[in-house]
């Protein structure tokens, strides 16, 4: 008798088969496998449930469950229980073909019934798009045609579709037409493996769950905000890809304003899905447009020094590598409240974080004493790494002479609630299951970001940067993002 997985706490996934198209990819064998195996350890995973691999390379399911088995300890998160795994890998099927066969989806439709009778999966159906952009609608056409994307008989059919979702306002706003004329907007789950982070989550718990922030969570007693995504690798042999996306539309409009839509927006009257994205598209639409003078004073791109020599990157490219943004918030909470967002490979050390810096309190009661300035109080949301909260305070030093000294607050998940290790997508694949879309984008949410960033990318290609390669690795960008902030008489907070 098979082992499975045993129930968990919370509502176990739906039954279903989930058809990964692109599936001998790294993705795969990286990522969802392991995140699949780790949804069936906590017992969210339905014991009616199905793997279906789809990709052009030449082989049958034996060698392909051969070929996960084998990497399956490398890429698995924690140690493997045998029966489990042993569990999950008779659940994976193979199916060679193209994108653009009419034929492979046949086949593909005959292993989907056999997945039906063999694990119990019920025709309820998710198609994983791990593909180029550039076959999303072919994918989904021939979904259509082959009747895997119709919802009948209380069958339900969704389609994950990964990053980039387009490369300017009218490449969104055409792949989104191209895939409403098959599904429904609430089949589609666009992707973000960001919003699986826990503290990213977790900012809507924490601002809504305590009564202390929300209260000051406003222009009245925010000075600025900072949000910061930095690696420390260049662009690791992805020359190709960098060359036609750049950490602007690599980074910014999707990772980055999904950050800022969080930190920024109004509580959702609820935690159903469109009342939170309804919530977080305010806040997109409320980014203040920029004025090409604009542009060339409130952004800042970069290059770091050897880029230029990757491995399939144009000798004299001038594609971006790092960016720094002012953006304005044009409503009632935010007026007047910048917030200075930067992204960028090669730089000082990996870190994400969001930073919230109060306004100073009147100085009037300390003008009698030794302290010639009182500090902003910071609160700073780390994301990676390690994640977690810290909040700085000033606090008198014991003494008979009034001084201040500045304190540290700080906690970290692991210590108060244990490391689990995860690939970052098992809440999007669950939440998938489970039919709760609150943690992706909409076609609206999409279209809003790049409203935002597509003038941005009509400026620097009519002006091309004059001075790339412009910052060395290891440092945190060109000394034009210190400016950024400095003529507001403000300064990056300094990441250790």
């Amino acid at each position: 008798m098979d082992t499975i997985p045993q129930e968990g706490q919370g509502r176990v996934g739906d039954p279903c088969a989930m058809v990964i198209y692109g599936a001998a990819g790294d993705l795969t064998k990286r990522k969802l496998i392991p995140a699949l195996y780790n949804l069936a350890s906590d017992g969210l995973l339905s014991k009616e449930f199905a793997v279906v691999g789809f990709a052009r390379r030449e082989m049958n399911t034996d060698e392909f469950r051969a070929q996960l088995d084998a990497d399956a300890s490398k890429f698995a998160t924690g140690k493997l229980d045998p029966a489990l795994w042993q569990w999950l890998l008779k659940r994976i099927y193979y199916v060679n073909g193209t994108f653009e066969d009419p034929a492979a989806y046949q086949r593909l439709k005959e292993t989907l019934a056999l997945a039906d009778k063999e694990c119990g999966t019920r025709g309820n159906y998710i198609h994983y798009l791990s593909t180029p952009p550039s076959v999303f609608a072919e994918v989904v056409n021939q979904l259509g045609a082959a009747g895997l994307a119709q919802e009948t008989s209380g069958q339900w059919r969704r389609v994950i579709v990964e990053k980039p979702f387009g490369t300017d306002l009218a490449s969104a706003k055409t792949l989104n037409a191209d895939l409403s004329k098959v599904l429904d907007e609430s089949q589609i789950y666009r992707i973000d493996h960001y919003l699986g982070k826990e503290t990213v989550q977790n900012i809507m718990a924490f601002r809504f769950a305590n009564g202390i922030f929300e209260p000051i969570w406003n222009r009245r007693y925010v000075d600025s905000v900072q949000i910061t995504v930095a690696e420390s690798v260049g662009v690791e042999g992805r020359g190709n890809y960098y060359e036609t996306a750049g950490a602007l539309r690599d980074m910014v409009q999707n990772h980055m304003f999904q950050l800022l839509a969080l930190v920024a927006m109004e509580p959702p009257i609820s935690f159903e899905a469109n009342a939170v994205r309804d919530e977080r598209v305010k806040i997109l639409h409320a980014i203040q447009p920029m004025l090409p003078e604009d542009i060339l004073t409130r952004t800042v791109r970069g290059q770091y020094q050897g880029y230029r020599t990757e491995k399939n990157v144009a000798p004299q490219s001038g594609t971006e590598t790092f960016v720094a943004l002012k953006l304005l918030i044009d409503n009632w909470r935010w007026a007047d409240v910048p917030f200075y967002l930067r992204t960028g490979k090669s730089l000082k050390g990996r870190t994400s974080e969001v930073v919230v810096q109060f306004k100073r309190a009147p100085f009037t009661l300390f003008r009698e004493t030794t302290i010639d300035q009182l500090h902003r109080n910071v609160l700073v949301l780390n994301i990676q790494p390690e994640e977690g909260i810290q909040m700085t305070f000033q606090a008198k030093v014991p003494g008979p002479v009034v001084r201040l000294g500045e304190v540290n607050m700080s906690f970290k998940y692991s210590d108060y609630f244990g490391a689990k290790p995860s690939t970052g997508y098992e809440r999007l694949l669950y939440d998938c299951m489970t039919a709760d879309a609150t943690l992706f984008h909409r076609a609206d949410m999409v279209e809003a970001g790049w409203t935002v960033v597509t003038p941005i990318l009509d400026v620097w290609k009519a002006l091309p940067p004059r001075n790339f390669p412009n910052y060395v690795p290891g440092s945190w960008g060109p000394k034009e993002a210190e400016e950024l902030l400095s003529r507001d008489n403000r300064h990056w907070r300094k990441i250790s």
